[in-house]
């Protein structure tokens, strides 16, 4: 499989020229910003389809670039896998689930050659990511990692507040299990991050339940633009809960949005 037709005409399909490579990268400095130094110059995005990695791009009927995706496939501890490093989709194509096609196309073309697992990264506090990655996909948190892009990639979505990230794991080998999204399964359950007033204070012990949540704001860029101070410490008590359970063996097993409420993660000790 290397071209599909969207229902709208969209297609998505390999990237075949240097313009459109060029294009791709272009892409990526109007998603970013101009001075985003992780962005993908066209000479890997060649590579990569030479050698069994992605670089593709959604065009509509007209021919505009509308998405891009990218991703390098390896050997990782003997198995094949597949990294899907960078997914952008232009705010005039946001909406209508392009970025759920192009993984999908992705998890596809990765099928066809035997990988086995597909791993990418996303921002716990972008709620609709998450809700992507983990409800509606099927993707499972594999770990968390702070800083994992470092802390100054020159990027204006970035900003000044790290590169925390989830790295999400895709079985390929079976069929996709998404998360439970049902707000009943957070009743009664501790909440050890979120929000300064209602999460444990940076020097206060942390839960042993079963069961603890993080919180997360559903909408967290408006959090950031109207008070930065109180989205870096809702931040850092995320990151603290993370690394304390997730490192201790406990695994993100709901996500839950929507309600006009926070965004929360369920994660539950192992049995």
């Amino acid at each position: 499989m290397q071209n599909v037709t969207l229902a709208d005409g969209t297609v998505i399909r390999p990237l075949a020229t240097h313009e459109e490579r060029a294009e791709a990268v272009r892409l990526q400095e109007d998603t970013w910003g101009a001075g985003f130094s992780e962005k993908v110059p066209a000479a890997i995005l060649l590579v990569a389809e030479k050698t069994d990695g992605v670089a593709a791009g959604a065009f509509t009927p007209h021919g505009r670039m509308v998405g891009f995706v990218f991703g390098l496939t390896g050997l990782r501890a003997g198995v094949l896998i597949h990294w899907s490093d960078i997914l952008a989709v232009r705010a005039e194509a946001q909406g209508r689930r392009l970025g759920e096609a192009m993984k999908r196309y992705q998890r596809e073309r990765c099928k066809a050659i035997g990988v086995e697992r597909m791993y990418w990264t996303f921002d716990p506090f972008v709620a609709r990511n998450a809700h992507l990655n983990l409800n509606v996909l099927g993707a499972s948190v594999d770990e968390f990692v702070p800083d994992m892009y470092g802390t100054a990639t020159g990027s204006v979505l970035h900003g000044a507040l790290g590169t925390d990230r989830f790295v999400a794991l895709w079985a390929l080998t079976r069929a996709p299990d998404p998360l439970p999204a049902d707000p009943a399964l957070l009743l009664n359950a501790a909440v050890v991050g979120g929000a300064p007033a209602e999460a444990p204070g940076p020097g206060d012990p942390l839960s042993d339940e079963p069961r603890v949540v993080v919180r997360i704001p559903d909408d967290y860029a408006t959090l950031l633009a109207g008070d930065p101070a109180v989205a870096r410490a809702w931040r850092a008590s995320a990151r603290r809960a993370f690394m304390h359970y997730l490192h201790g063996g406990y695994r993100v097993s709901a996500f839950v949005r929507g309600g006009g409420s926070d965004a929360a993660y369920l994660l539950s000790a192992p049995r």
